[in-house]
């Protein structure tokens, strides 16, 4: 396959960062994009003599997309993008009974909204070649559910469907449109998530809140690079036919294989244990369930 022209939404840090910069030493045209000017900075200094081009870029502001499109015309000459990798994202952690819905509307904003701004910004030119790829980075977390993060799992389930309906309305004009379902990836992403929790330790889940550091480092002991997931986008944008979805690690599936074996009460029943969502402890009248 010839080089690509891509844009990678929020390759600041993590696994846009590192995704963004492997597909510039591959020969690819990147436009790295993200809202810290100074990191962005420093992504350039490392891409070297590769094709990675910085631009500034909140994919909640219209007018930040439109400056971003405007640009990125001018440099490619108006050929525009051949892809997009929809990689910018955060999570909400926190009880549901107690997010606001201000809060929840935000983190819509950037993982939903956002996406889809950028999406029908650029995809318009790929339509018109007959050509073009767009990656979605989703999350294990848009197939199953986890407590505690019912925020950020419902923008996941919510790429998922897009996702979905795009590759059947895209694909009729030769777009592939692929899902990116990481697991546990060893990033920032969980510290980011984490810095707003203690708000809600004064509230009726505070006993699991003021855990949420230690469960955080356990499940991040479980985790891999984010070359797994660079490798998926690679494939979702150099193949001649994507697929649909790439799990990454591969190994992560097992997760789904689980959640479809075990009956949905006694995942309930494991994943309140993992939780400690355990009615006693919540109310300081217990210690934690054993193995929790």
């Amino acid at each position: 396959m010839k080089p690509l022209i891509i844009l990678v939404t929020g390759a600041t840090a993590g696994i846009g960062r590192h995704a963004a910069l492997t597909l510039a030493k591959r020969g690819h045209h990147v436009f790295a994009t993200g809202r810290r000017k100074d990191a962005l900075e420093t992504l350039k200094k490392e891409a070297g003599s590769a094709k990675l081009d910085t631009l500034v870029l909140d994919v909640t502001d219209k007018d930040s997309i439109e400056t971003a499109r405007r640009e990125i015309d001018r440099i490619t000459k108006n050929h525009g993008l051949d892809a997009i990798v929809n990689n910018v994202g955060w999570g909400l952690v926190g009880p549901l009974e107690e997010i606001s819905d201000a809060e929840l509307r935000e983190q819509f904003e950037t993982n939903v909204f956002g996406l889809m701004s950028v999406t029908r910004t650029f995809v318009g030119k790929m339509r018109d070649r007959g050509f073009g790829r767009v990656v979605n980075i989703s999350s294990i977390g848009g197939r199953v559910t986890f407590p505690m993060m019912g925020a950020y799992h419902a923008t996941k389930y919510a790429v998922e469907a897009l996702s979905n309906a795009l590759r059947m309305e895209l694909g009729a004009f030769g777009i592939g449109v692929s899902l990116i379902e990481p697991g546990v990836i060893k990033t920032e992403f969980g510290d980011v998530a984490l810095k707003a929790v203690s708000r809600y330790e004064n509230g009726a889940y505070g006993a699991i809140v003021r855990h949420a550091e230690e469960m955080n480092a356990r499940f991040q002991a479980t985790g891999v690079g984010p070359e797994h997931t660079t490798n998926a986008i690679i494939r979702a944008l150099e193949s001649r036919r994507p697929r649909a979805r790439y799990v990454a690690p591969r190994r992560a599936a097992i997760v789904f294989a689980l959640f479809g074996l075990i009956p949905t009460l006694w995942m309930d029943a494991i994943l309140r244990g993992v939780m400690r969502l355990n009615k006693k402890y919540l109310l300081g009248e217990g210690e934690a369930p054993a193995g929790a």
